[in-house]
Formats: C-alpha cells, sequence, structure tokens
C-alpha cells in the first residue's frame, strides 16, 4: 500500500513538471505568432508584496517602492529571453509606476507607453473597463506586451503572478473575454 502511495506521488510530481514545461512551451509559441498578449509583472521589489509607502506619488520615484538589482536583472532577462524566442512585439504599455516602467525600459524590446489603465484593478472600475477593452481588442499581428501589477493580472485573469513572471492570454474572437494561454516563469 505504501509503494503505490509513493509510486502515485511520484508519477504527479513528474507530470506537475511535465505540465509546467508544456505550459511554458505553448506560452512561448503562442508569442511568437503573435496577437497575444503578455501580461508581465515588475521585477523584484522589496519587499515583493504589498503597495507603496504612504504618502507616496506618481511622478516620484524616490517616493515608490522600487526595484533592487535582482529586479532589473530579472528585467533584462525577460527581454533577453523574448528576443531569444523571436517574439515580435508590436506595442508596449506600462504601468506608470516606477518599477513597472523600469522593467518595461529594460526589456528593451522598443519604445514603452505609459498609460494608467494598465495599473487598475476592480478599484477603480472606469480605468479598469478600459484596459479589459484595450486587451480584449488586441488582434495584433505582433504581441501586446503589458507591464502592470499582480493585482492588475489577478483582476484580469484570476492569476497572482510572481514578481517578473508572465502570463499569455488570447483575446476571443467572438466575444469580449480572454483565454489564459500559459505562464512563463520569472527568470532565476
Amino acid at each position: 500500500m505504501r509503494y503505490r502511495a509513493l509510486a502515485a506521488l511520484a508519477l504527479s510530481l513528474i507530470v506537475a513538471s511535465t505540465s509546467g514545461v508544456a505550459d511554458e512551451r505553448d506560452a512561448w509559441a503562442a508569442l511568437v505568432n503573435g496577437s497575444h498578449v503578455a501580461l508581465i509583472r515588475h521585477g523584484n521589489a522589496p519587499p515583493g508584496s504589498g503597495g507603496d509607502p504612504p504618502g507616496f506619488k506618481i511622478d516620484d520615484c524616490t517616493s515608490q517602492r522600487n526595484m533592487d538589482e535582482r529586479g532589473r536583472t530579472q528585467a533584462q532577462s525577460v527581454g533577453e529571453a523574448f528576443r531569444q524566442h523571436g517574439v515580435p512585439v508590436d506595442r508596449i504599455l506600462s504601468s506608470p509606476w516606477c518599477r513597472c516602467l523600469e522593467t518595461a525600459r529594460l526589456m528593451a524590446l522598443g519604445p514603452v507607453e505609459s498609460v494608467i489603465a494598465v495599473a487598475s484593478s476592480e478599484q477603480n472600475p472606469e480605468l479598469f473597463f478600459v484596459l479589459k477593452q484595450l486587451v480584449t481588442g488586441w488582434r495584433g499581428p505582433g504581441t501586446l506586451v503589458l507591464v502592470t501589477h499582480a493585482v492588475t493580472v489577478r483582476a484580469l485573469v484570476g492569476i497572482m503572478p510572481e514578481q517578473a513572471e508572465t502570463v499569455v492570454v488570447r483575446p476571443r474572437l467572438d466575444e469580449a473575454g480572454l483565454d489564459v494561454v500559459g505562464r512563463i516563469s520569472t527568470p532565476r
């Protein structure tokens, strides 16, 4: 009996690790084919979760929670991975928070546009509606890259990504919705 339980556990771990690899492969393939959206959480910004300090100002990076060297390296690695996979990037939109803008710029995939709606969630319904319209309306031909926050990704697709993790979604052609294609792990 114990042998069966151990065998079942081992098999489930193999299947779980293989599905994660397949998930990443599907995500990269979708990005290479274009007409998808890459939702990228900013690079490592200690303490790792939570918001900005009280009294922060959107136009003053010194008042915000910012990336550290690990986060900067992650951002550069994400950009390098996009180039290595040959992802055609049409547009890069970033939350105006400094950690997102810095991530997007360090990825070095093209010009970065600062868009307040990319920082939205259900807490600000008007902006979140604009963001949803932007994402569900994307038709390419290349990839739309959004550098944003975990709460924004969670509000859009129900996934709370790690810092510098990418969630790849496909806008539905027949309705205003999204399908999650896969996730690309945080660079190590």
